[in-house]
């Protein structure tokens, strides 16, 4: 299905060769990636990019924080279009008031700066930029890590929302010229296969061995030319979870065909690889060998085959297990009572929903497997959310709608909650499989520090459908015989036009930002001091450490517009003691600024230098050690939250995904790698001494040598690294974050 392929190739003409008639610095450059990239580029240089977006997306759990910073620097009115949608913190009972509080806050926004305002349930974050910002050989940015829209010709970007802020500030997006990742697609799908089933066996070849992390995939292949629009945005929705910093694809008569049927013929211009066009790596995809596929808690890439699954379904349930119980010794998930008699399996509920799931196509498929049948009246349900109105509203003059009520399964509201642990919560044990992009712990919703855990399973909606229709045992749809006609969709607008504010370009000073009770402003943050001292408070030693795990979503969305609340759920889920713990040291910490310091900080100084002169100097903060922290999200809480905290600093062996590393930056955590032969053997409680910091960071140096003062007094070397820091990256560290480098810099 799926073959990766180490090594540069070029490519012209449909044929992929070793060489070629011009170098592969030349070609490289006539990759469609390279071609956007240049012309959004404003440095003058193409390997260090200063990059100019078209456009921009936030949805509701992140752009009061973003606007709020923004404030801070001196914001005056959007300077481009940027869509606020209220796709997120939707369920405004949980919370009380405050969920409605940030979304009349932004439309309050939307009104002041000039904004567009989509209010709760219209659409999700990414259904509306398809729909009404994409165009082909543009850039989006948004601040949600699925933000892809290469299929139709644009290349979104996926990031945490200081670097939005810094569009809104009129400054660039600094990176250096990404790889480019030819993926070569062809033959065509079998009847069943749908978009998920091929993402999954993407992500699965892909994430754990990081062979495209940080770079661009580009979609061309005569493979593409049969697969509907839909299909092609619901593969490259999940290239997130590839951890690639970005997607695009050939255009042609389908892409052509979405920007009429959406009323924006304008958008559409045809995308190929420029002559000959160089690649760094490859991968091909085979459409005509794809299988149903199923992603096993507690990652996308946790890929089998549902077949391999089922053949095997006692032994790889067990290993799901073994690692609930490793990440939460509270709970006992079991998984294996799933197992039938006949070696079928049981799952508990359905979900088809949100940006890669609740598409038009897919909809309309699995209500033709499921049609005649029923979801039943036992444990199993099925719940299906359409991606946006218009979509919702075609799905119900087709009578598609209908007939999923009909067959007892749930039409819901446009709502991403089933995709961060916000809606249709399953019971403990519980196997829910999703249509949604991720399936990471609690992102159901359960909370494990409470005895409360469940598992999500990922899969196609057509599989999904099977499952329904089959009584809740986990069926792919390539084993079911059905007919399926696809019905053509139609774009009705009039239902935006008639709630929507479009404020593009009419910014207003006058009006006043309605601030709710939960609204409030980031703690002051204080410059980088000449010496750092940091105490590790948490130290996690799993392959790879999430974003949910460092903030948890879910309910705790509702108190992302209050940044010292919600600083008490931080790695909660995973480290209970961290909070307390950072306190204590942040308590620690402030005492010193004011001339006192502890007993417990003396001691420590005491082993390094003279604690007087010392104390005067050095920054004393909270620090994280995770082997690989930062695969998921965007939203830039998981590290904001713990520079509230007191946190200075992340230490780790690679940061997982680039998005969470520049959100650590950007609120003045410093980004400490190791080398990969260094032994991380430390404690919670032990420090690490970091002397001349800010000289170091000044001069641009990239090894740091410092010290480890354990808990009982000993004394130990280690180097640390901070590699490629941008200029603007090192005044911001220097700055303590980067709301103090534009106070500075714009006031």
């Amino acid at each position: 299905m799926i073959k990766l392929h180490e090594g540069g190739v070029f490519y012209e003409n449909g044929k992929i060769t070793s060489s070629a008639s011009i170098s592969a610095n030349e070609a490289r450059k006539n990759t469609i990636a390279a071609q956007i990239l240049a012309s959004h580029n404003i440095s003058g240089d193409e390997n260090n990019l200063k990059i100019k977006f078209d456009a921009m997306v936030s949805h509701d759990i992140t752009y009061v924080g973003i606007i709020q910073t923004a404030r801070i620097g001196g914001l005056r009115e959007f300077p481009i279009p940027y869509a606020l949608t209220n796709c997120h913190n939707s369920l405004c009972a949980v919370g009380g008031t405050i969920n409605e509080d940030d979304h009349v806050f932004g439309l309050s926004a939307a009104k002041k700066y000039g904004g567009i305002y989509v209010p709760a349930n219209q659409s999700v974050i990414h259904s509306y930029a398809r729909e009404e910002l994409a165009g082909c050989g543009k850039m989006i940015l948004g601040s949600d890590s699925h933000t892809r829209y290469g299929a139709l010709g644009t290349m979104g970007v996926g990031e945490g929302g200081p670097e939005l802020v810094k569009q809104l500030l009129r400054d660039t997006y600094d990176i250096k010229s990404p790889e480019v990742v030819l993926v070569h697609v062809t033959g065509k799908a079998p009847k069943g296969i749908g978009p998920h089933d091929v993402a999954i066996a993407l992500v699965g070849a892909t994430f754990k061995n990081g062979f495209v992390k940080n770079k661009v995939l580009e979609f061309v292949g005569d493979g593409i030319k049969d697969l509907p629009i839909d299909f092609r945005n619901g593969i490259d929705v999940m290239t997130t979870e590839t951890t690639c910093l970005s997607s695009i694809w050939a255009t042609d008569e389908v892409v052509k065909k979405h920007y009429e049927v959406h009323g924006r013929p304008e958008e559409y211009k045809e995308l190929n690889p420029n002559g000959v066009a160089y690649y760094d790596l490859m991968i091909e995809i085979d459409l005509s060998k794809m299988e149903s596929m199923i992603a096993l808690p507690f990652h996308p890439s946790n890929a089998y085959t549902i077949k391999e699954f089922l053949a095997n379904a006692k032994e790889i349930l067990s290993e799901v297990e073994s690692e609930a119980k490793k990440k939460f010794p509270k709970c006992s998930l079991d998984l294996v009572s799933k197992v039938q008699p006949d070696g079928s399996v049981l799952a508990d509920q359905g979900i088809i929903a949100g940006c890669a799931g609740g598409m038009f196509d897919s909809i309309v498929e699995a209500n033709y497997i499921l049609k005649g049948g029923n979801v039943g009246n036992s444990y199993f349900s099925l719940s299906v959310y359409p991606t946006s109105i218009p979509v919702s509203l075609a799905l119900t003059r087709a009578g598609v709608s209908a007939d999923l009520l009909a067959s007892g399964a749930l039409i819901k509201p446009s709502f991403c909650g089933p995709c961060f642990g916000a809606g249709d919560v399953p019971a403990n044990n519980g196997l829910s499989l999703r249509h949604t992009t991720r399936n990471f712990p609690n992102r159901e919703g359960s909370k494990p520090g409470e005895g409360q855990v469940s598992g999500v399973a990922l899969m196609d909606a057509r599989s999904i459908a099977a499952t329904a229709a089959n009584g809740g045992k986990i069926t792919p749809a390539t084993e079911v015989d059905y007919e399926y006609t696809p019905i053509e969709y139609e774009f009705d607008k009039s239902v935006y036009d008639k709630r929507i504010y479009y404020g593009f370009g009419k910014a207003d000073p006058s009006v006043e930002l309605i601030l709710g009770p939960n609204i409030t402003s980031w703690p002051d943050q204080y410059e980088l001091s000449d010496n750092l001292l940091l105490e590790l408070t948490a130290v996690i030693h799993d392959p790879v450490t999430t974003t949910d795990e460092l903030i948890p979503s879910g309910e705790t969305s509702s108190l992302r517009s209050n940044p010292v609340r919600l600083s008490e759920f931080t790695l909660s889920r995973r480290c209970p003691d961290y909070v307390g713990l950072s306190k204590a040291v942040a308590n620690e910490e402030k005492a010193r600024r004011e001339g006192n310091i502890s007993e417990k900080l003396e001691f420590t100084l005491s082993r390094i230098g003279d604690t007087k002169s010392l104390a005067q100097n050095t920054q004393f903060g909270s620090c994280v050690f995770a082997n690989k922290p930062g695969d998921g999200s965007a939203r830039e809480q998981a590290a904001s939250c713990q520079k509230v905290l007191g946190g200075f600093g992340n230490i780790c062996y690679e940061f997982a995904t680039k998005r969470y590393r520049s959100n650590c930056i950007n609120w003045g955590i410093m980004p400490f790698t190791l080398a990969p032969d260094t032994t991380f053997e430390y404690e919670v409680g032990d420090c690490v001494f970091v002397a001349g910091i800010r000289d170091a960071i000044a001069r641009g140096d990239e090894e740091f040598s410092a010290k480890v003062i354990r808990k009982n007094g000993g004394v130990e070397d280690i180097t640390l690294y901070i590699k490629g820091l941008t200029k603007e990256e090192k005044d911001i560290l220097l700055a303590g974050c980067l709301m103090n480098y534009y106070k500075v810099k714009n006031n």
